[in-house]
């Protein structure tokens, strides 16, 4: 186990370079990652016309808010009992194959669901169990395809770069999503949605095969997954800043991500809308998320970007509180855009640090804890969001996880001190701090460099 005060430390994948190599596009440089980013463009459109017909589906069938946080359960429990075996599946086998696997199978849950919504068959039930199946999907998907990208870049100086962009990709389908969602619901109903979803998987499918993925040195399979999971638990839980940034991801993601499943509750009965206004709620999100995620992009640096999590996570508490309280759609829309903005630049600013601290055979690993962070709290707060919302309402209920990102940002901001103090030895070996890549000591020495 890694103590406290020790770094994990592997060949260094950033330089100095990345100072000189100016460009918002840059990661695009690569052919595989623009392959990716041109099919997965596609692909996250259908992903958030789903996720908006899905919400809106279960909310018109029964009008229940624990239902809507049941269904969010379940679509992303996975996350959180799987997520670790994932990890140690991605740092094992071939990531390029297993992605088009799973891929492939998500394409099959969208038409599966399709089908029932379009032959008048569907059920709670129904939606339930495929949430279910999502789930353990993306279970596997999601450290498998963090863990891909850096495979994906030929000049790793570029990899905060490349998860910016894929941020700013995430966003702005998010914002072209919910509207097209909506419009679509509206004129042709639910069922079309869950089958352009499933169509658009065969963008993405298609851009892997058409990969030229370098082959790399096969790791050792002889061993069982319980062993490499505990080895994988101490190698991130063990080192200060990777726990502490996993610890807030998964406070907020448990308090206050949730909002989103609450979301046709404020449509209809606070806003008093319909699935237009569900669409244009979401997209404002969207917008904000997209603008945080190319203020990132435009970075030419990993410095600096421990302060902005503190910061963004409590302005995302707030922009939260905000929301609860409006009754107004257009200032229900700003606050969702600050929400949008602060909780992209949280999530993609820790998603950075991370990629930048790991060592290359444990990355599998610790980006199945960051993705079980992420999106394996919340279905826990997905099930608390609408308990809570039966009892207290919508409303409070956004409120309380808004107040509660807030106290988490101020414990994480008193921490950081400490946290710079464990991440600068391998910045400094790994040559993100200029001062110490060309080698100007006593510079770094007098003017310490933030994190």
């Amino acid at each position: 186990m890694i103590s406290e005060g020790s770094a994990p430390t592997s060949s260094p994948p950033t330089g100095n370079g990345s100072a000189a190599r100016n460009g918002l596009l840059r990661a695009l440089g690569s052919r595989n990652y623009r392959l990716f980013m041109g099919g997965q463009g596609i692909s996250l459109v259908g992903t958030w016309i789903q996720q908006i017909a899905l919400a809106w589906l279960v909310y018109t069938l029964t009008r229940s808010a624990f239902l809507l946080g049941l269904v969010g359960f379940c679509s992303q429990i996975g996350s959180f009992v799987l997520s670790p075996v994932g990890g140690v599946v991605a740092d094992r086998f071939n990531k390029h194959r297993l992605l088009i696997a799973t891929q492939s199978l998500a394409m099959l849950q969208a038409l599966v669901i399709g089908i029932l919504v379009l032959s008048h068959a569907v059920a709670v039930w129904h939606i339930v169990a495929l949430s279910l199946f999502i789930s353990v999907v993306n279970a596997f998907d999601m450290p498998i395809r963090q863990s891909f990208l850096i495979d994906m870049i030929e000049n790793r100086d570029d990899l905060p770069n490349a998860i910016a962009l894929n941020s700013s990709l995430v966003n702005g389908a998010r914002l072209v999503g919910p509207a097209v969602a909506g419009l679509l619901i509206a004129a042709v109903g639910e069922g079309i949605c869950f089958m352009i979803n499933a169509a658009s998987y065969l963008a993405v499918i298609a851009a892997l095969l058409a990969m030229r993925i370098a082959p790399r040195e096969k790791p050792r399979e002889d061993r069982r997954i319980w062993p490499e999971l505990i080895e994988g638990f101490d190698y991130t839980f063990g080192f200060a800043p990777t726990r502490d940034i996993l610890g807030l991801l998964a406070l907020t993601s448990v308090a206050a991500m949730p909002y989103s499943t609450l979301m046709p509750i404020f449509a209809v009965q606070i806003l008093h809308g319909g699935a237009s206004t569900l669409g244009f709620l979401s997209g404002a999100a969207g917008v904000g998320a997209l603008t945080g995620a190319i203020i990132l992009a435009s970075r030419n640096t990993v410095l600096g970007l421990g302060r902005w999590i503190p910061a963004a996570c409590a302005g995302f508490g707030l922009s939260l509180i905000g929301f609860s309280l409006s009754r107004w759609l257009p200032l229900s829309l700003l606050m969702l855009v600050g929400a949008g903005l602060t909780m992209l630049t949280h999530l993609a600013a820790s998603n950075t640090i991370l990629q930048t601290v790991v060592e290359d055979r444990w990355r599998g690993r610790v980006m199945s804890f960051y993705t079980m962070a992420f999106m394996g709290m919340a279905p826990f707060g997905s099930l608390l969001a609408g308990s809570l919302a039966h009892r207290f309402g919508a409303p409070r209920t956004v409120m309380l996880g808004g107040s509660v990102c807030i106290l988490g940002a101020a414990v994480f901001a008193a921490r950081l001190p400490v946290l710079r103090r464990l991440i600068r030895p391998i910045y400094r070996q790994r040559g993100i701090i200029p001062e110490v890549a060309t080698g100007l000591q006593a510079a770094a020495e007098g003017g310490t460099p933030r994190q």
